[in-house]
């Protein structure tokens, strides 16, 4: 029974993509899950039911104790910098290609979309660069890496300036990317969002801005009700799933 729902379901969210455009795709860190980077706020996994991420995550922590700042976030950034796109990835970009979706709004910081090929807005901004709280200069996040395998607690500019990440931690202003996230939405006849709780603001008021909403995440949204369609399931299998019932090329394993 549940199979034969969710198909319906598919077939209900592919004719949204076929008969209304344009769209775009909001996704969250449930569609990097499947490459081993862990999510935030899934019921007791969470990495952020099991820590404060105004503890750990956040400007007043990158001021307070800089050294436990790197310590920590380094821990699961690697592993965002050294993970590949999956199938829902690879997926999304593939919708992109044949003309159904616009490009992904993404609140991941993994560049993961940017590797799969779409067209994306990094609205909490990636891990490509850094740059200096003194003199504002950019550098490569490989510099900073380099820094910290070589023994540095915490990495600085040449001009001595403390580095962080062009990442928007907990307490800062969103980046450049999320307004212009908010002026491509204008106009946006379906927001399919993919892997994303939709708790966290101001990302969690985009699909306002969206005449249609539809939504694939394992647990429940707060906008569920308002959705066109919702999918609880895993965003790989469910987005293969769509390529098949457009009769589109499979995005791969």
């Amino acid at each position: 029974m549940k199979r034969v729902e969710t198909g319906e379901k598919l077939k209900t969210l592919a004719r949204l993509l076929r008969e209304h455009q344009p769209a775009f795709a909001l996704t969250g860190a449930g569609v990097s899950t499947e490459s081993g980077i862990p999510d935030f706020r899934s019921r007791g996994e969470g990495l952020w039911e099991r820590y404060d991420p105004a503890e750990v995550c956040s400007v007043e922590a990158l001021h307070r104790d800089p050294a436990r700042f790197w310590r920590f976030n380094l821990r699961w950034w690697r592993g965002c910098r050294e993970a590949q796109p999956n199938a829902a990835h690879r997926a999304l970009a593939a919708l992109e290609r044949a003309g159904l979706l616009r490009g992904v709004i993404t609140q991941n910081i993994d560049g993961l979309h940017r590797a799969a090929g779409s067209t994306v807005w990094e609205v909490h901004g990636h891990l490509r660069t850094c740059r200096c709280m003194r003199c504002d200069r950019r550098h490569d996040f490989a510099c900073l890496l380099e820094q910290i395998d070589d023994g540095a607690d915490v990495p600085r500019c040449p001009c001595g300036g403390m580095l962080r990440p062009d990442v928007v931690l907990f307490g800062d202003a969103m980046g450049e990317d999320y307004w212009r996230a908010t002026q491509v939405l204008t106009g946006c006849q379906v927001l399919l969002v993919v892997g994303s709780s939709l708790q966290v603001y101001p990302v969690a008021g985009l699909p306002r801005l969206a005449r249609r909403l539809a939504i694939v995440n394992r647990e429940p949204t707060p906008y569920d009700e308002e959705a066109a369609v919702v999918i609880h399931r895993a965003a790989g299998e469910t987005l293969r799933s769509l390529l098949a019932e457009l009769e589109m090329e499979d995005a791969g394993p």
